[in-house]
């Protein structure tokens, strides 16, 4: 059967690097992992990400380095998956994409009841495909959320077709929990229906926090946070946001749920200790996940994790603690490894649309109909 190989690469709401790989493609669009790398951001490069994710001083500016930055890094990722398999450029069909999410504001602006014409709103993915199919000499797929946007629709999360192209189990309702830095959950439905949303936030705000009082980039197995006392009162504060009593079609991103968000609620708890801020953190996360899981997806017999959040243990634990007629695992479990499978999706979405197929789910995000997503820019 015909294969071809296609790059995926991505640059999560996490902001801790780039994730790529290689994958082999049959024609019917079945994906074999065949090379992971990863490329971290210093610190200083991830301040500006997130400096950008917030109003400022001169910010068209700002943002157009950036995007030329993400190219590099996204480069950088390419040479060294093409070094490990020992493929050159013009054996890849194209590379998939994705830029780095700093605003994502779906359906919120442009609406015009006089012309009939409904809300558009925008999201942004900050990088310079021009500059990355220059740099890697291989055919560059973006800008995959626009074209829903379009359509009426969301625009994200983008995973859940892909999600039932490599974990959907024929009669059997399945459940995709990925947990970057924003949380977001397939279901895979016995009758081949999918359903997708975020659920709020994943590994961002327990980053930050981490971060802020360790110096360490993330809370390693959740150790920290088993560590800290859970305090319900500013857990019910946290839960409280509309965002997660709001039903699905629904996204979100660092627009909400950012350490300005963070800090305003901890604005009366002041005494807590950073151990149980960042216990709480993890349970709210745990939270939120769980009770989308337990509203929309009762009937799933198995939840999948993936995402940087399937390494943190405790986080896992409360989730499972959270939905105990489901059996939970981790991605690795069915052959494709937690930090692979956002980096596959986009080479998978690649593929797609270099082959003019339809990649969007109407049920996921609302949108008038599939269509088909992406831009190509040629090397």
């Amino acid at each position: 059967m015909q294969t071809s190989y296609f790059i995926g690469l991505m640059s999560g709401t996490s902001l801790d690097g780039v994730d790529g790989v290689l994958a082999r493609l049959d024609i019917a669009g079945q994906l074999q992992v065949v090379a992971h790398d990863f490329v971290p951001f210093d610190p200083t490069f991830r301040d500006q990400l997130l400096a950008l994710n917030q109003t400022g001083p001169d910010e068209l500016h700002r943002s157009a380095l950036v995007g030329n930055a993400i190219a590099h890094h996204y480069a950088d990722v390419t040479a060294k998956l093409l070094l490990q398999t020992g493929l050159q450029a013009a054996q890849v069909s194209a590379i998939g994409a994705h830029g780095q999410t700093v605003r994502h504001r779906p359906l919120e602006f442009d609406a015009d009841e006089l012309r009939q014409r409904p809300a558009v709103g925008y999201t942004l993915q900050l990088i310079n495909p021009a500059l990355l199919a220059e740099l890697t000499d291989i055919d560059v797929v973006a800008d995959f959320r626009s074209r829903d946007l379009a359509a009426g629709g969301q625009g994200a999360p983008l995973v859940p077709a892909f999600h039932h192209g490599v974990f959907a189990q024929p009669g059997r309702c399945v459940a995709v929990l990925n947990i970057g830095g924003i949380a977001n959950l397939s279901v895979l439905k016995a009758d081949g229906s999918v359903l997708g949303w975020d659920c709020g936030p994943g590994n961002a705000l327990m980053d930050f926090w981490c971060t802020r009082h360790t110096g360490q980039p993330f809370d390693r197995g959740g150790a920290w946070a088993a560590s800290g006392q859970l305090h319900p009162e500013l857990l019910f504060s946290l839960a409280s946001d509309s965002f997660l009593s709001k039903p699905p079609p629904k996204s979100t991103g660092r627009d909400l749920f950012n350490p300005a968000w963070l800090l305003q609620h901890l604005n009366t708890f002041e005494e807590l200790k950073p151990a149980d801020v960042q216990a709480t953190l993890c349970t709210y996360t745990a939270y939120a996940c769980s009770q989308d899981l337990l509203r929309y997806a009762h009937e799933a017999s198995q939840l999948v994790v993936c995402g940087g959040g399937a390494l943190n243990d405790e986080l896992m634990r409360q989730i499972a603690a959270h939905v105990p007629g489901m059996s939970v695992l981790s991605s690795d479990a069915l052959g494709l490894p937690p930090l692979q499978v956002e980096a596959a999706a986009f080479a998978w979405l690649a593929f797609k649309t270099v082959h003019r197929q339809t990649s969007s789910l109407p049920s996921v995000t609302g949108a008038r109909g599939a269509r088909v997503l992406g831009a190509i820019y040629p090397r």
